[in-house]
């Protein structure tokens, strides 16, 4: 029968208020080390706490977008453990009142949609940061100490490591969406953890779940749990076991590492937070926040697909974030053909910002100057080789495609006179070309017209070459 992995995940996403969850320091990322504090985040004797309404807010708004119900009343809860980052020795976080319970996102299965559940979604502060310095000491920097989270902890309903990152996609998504984080996984705002163990069918023997702590990218995650279910399958089949424990992911070795025996809730010694009053959630300020909720990413997919005729597999590309979404609307403003823009942007744009590791906010053009490239094409007035061109320059330096093609002489030749000229000259210094053309040899026709393209250097209308070709060697 096999093995059965089964997945659980743990988000911790900051959210994006201007000032911290309990005071009212700057979120902003960076800045000298320890500058972002005050009394109250450094947990200094007769600090006290006041909770960020827009906190709960963001929170109240992820709830929504995911299918969660709300807590009509709710509290913050003390978390104690010890750990140098965590400046007071406890987190304020939340633990059997979350803010919001139940939800589900969807992911592609085998063969249908599958819905993996959520079990809640809380509000809770962010810890310090520990630097770590190549003679072996340890710098603490608390600029982030107080920043708000979100953790959306999901049921353990994932079996591979697809479903898994479906799952962390589709969740950033959303958060970006509704613009409660930015999710930049590089400056630690979107985090993961994993909780994974293996059941053997045949003997339904389970190994003892491992937690893999702060992935900080996908890519990691998933190879995180693809080394750890392959560890797990190997102990069964000594007839071993795992232990319970906390576990971490070492980028270079690509594997896991053991970091401590993990703990039971009973262990954080959880209990209301004394300088916090519990909080009543008014149905009418949920139903304002669900009213001004934006378009989400399924919803805008299926408008896409509806709106602007285009495939399923182009909708979902270009919705599968906000930024892109945009641009691409804001390309076909221009009355550019969707289709076209579509091509044009999943292909060549997605491809350079892939090898770059840029975002499509960081390009150096606008959606604007995408849909001039796009007339100049669609128009005829360059090739769509010279537009591919153009396209690189566009990237490299910035430039208007107009700017592009003026100064570089780049417009297409259509006039048939000058390009019959061209195709005479080449076809007098190339008979045997022709001969073997008129012999069946196909593929002398293409020698001909890349000789003619290569003499008007890229300019002549490419159809019309053929045309002439064509007709005069018949």
């Amino acid at each position: 029968m096999g093995y059965k992995t089964i997945i659980g995940l743990e988000i911790h996403s900051e959210l994006s208020t201007d000032s911290k969850i309990f005071c009212g320091c700057i979120t902003k990322y960076g800045g000298d080390p320890n500058t972002h504090c005050c009394p109250t985040c450094l947990g200094l004797p007769g600090s006290l706490p006041v909770l960020n309404k827009k906190a709960v807010e963001y929170g109240i708004k992820a709830g929504l977008s995911f299918n969660s119900k709300i807590a009509k009343d709710t509290k913050m809860d003390r978390k104690n453990y010890y750990y140098p980052d965590l400046v007071k020795g406890y987190q304020i976080s939340q633990y059997d009142k979350p803010l919001c319970e139940g939800g589900y996102i969807e992911v592609d299965s085998e063969n249908d949609k599958k819905k993996i559940n959520l079990t809640r979604i809380h509000i809770e502060e962010d810890t310090g940061k520990s630097i770590h310095s190549k003679d072996g000491g340890t710098l603490l920097d608390y600029n982030r100490a107080g920043v708000p989270l979100i953790e959306i902890v999901s049921e353990p309903d994932m079996n591979s490591a697809e479903e898994a990152k479906q799952f962390l996609e589709k969740l950033k998504s959303v958060l970006q969406y509704i613009e409660v984080s930015d999710c930049k996984m590089e400056e630690g705002s979107l985090r993961c953890d994993v909780n994974i163990n293996i059941v053997d069918k045949d003997s339904n023997t389970r190994t003892n779940i491992s937690e893999i702590k702060n992935l900080n990218s996908f890519k990691a995650a998933v190879k995180a749990i693809e080394f750890e279910g392959k560890r797990h399958i190997a102990l069964l089949k000594e007839g071993k076991n795992t232990i319970h424990e906390t576990r971490r992911w070492d980028d270079l070795k690509n594997e896991t590492i053991s970091m401590r025996s993990k703990e039971d809730a009973s262990d954080y010694r959880y209990f209301p937070e004394p300088d916090i009053v519990d909080l009543e959630i008014s149905s009418e300020w949920v139903e304002e926040i669900k009213k001004n909720l934006p378009e989400l990413p399924e919803d805008k997919m299926n408008r896409f697909i509806k709106e602007y005729d285009i495939p399923l597999y182009d909708a979902e590309v270009l919705t599968a974030s906000k930024s892109l979404a945009k641009f691409y609307e804001d390309t076909v403003a221009s009355s550019i053909d969707p289709k076209i823009a579509s091509n044009l942007i999943m292909g060549d744009i997605l491809r350079r910002l892939k090898d770059e590791d840029m975002e499509i906010e960081n390009m150096r053009f606008s959606a604007l100057e995408l849909a001039e490239l796009i007339k100049l094409i669609d128009s005829g007035k360059i090739s769509n080789k010279v537009g591919k061109k153009v396209l690189r320059e566009m990237f490299e330096e910035g430039k208007n495609p107009q700017e592009i093609v003026k100064e570089k002489g780049l417009i297409q030749i259509n006039d048939e006179s000058e390009i019959e000229k061209m195709v005479d000259s080449v076809l007098d210094d190339n008979p045997e070309s022709i001969e073997d053309f008129k012999n069946g040899k196909d593929r002398a026709l293409g020698f001909l017209v890349g000789q003619v393209m290569k003499k008007s250097r890229g300019k002549a209308n490419p159809g019309l070459v053929n045309k002439l070709i064509s007709q005069k060697i018949k």
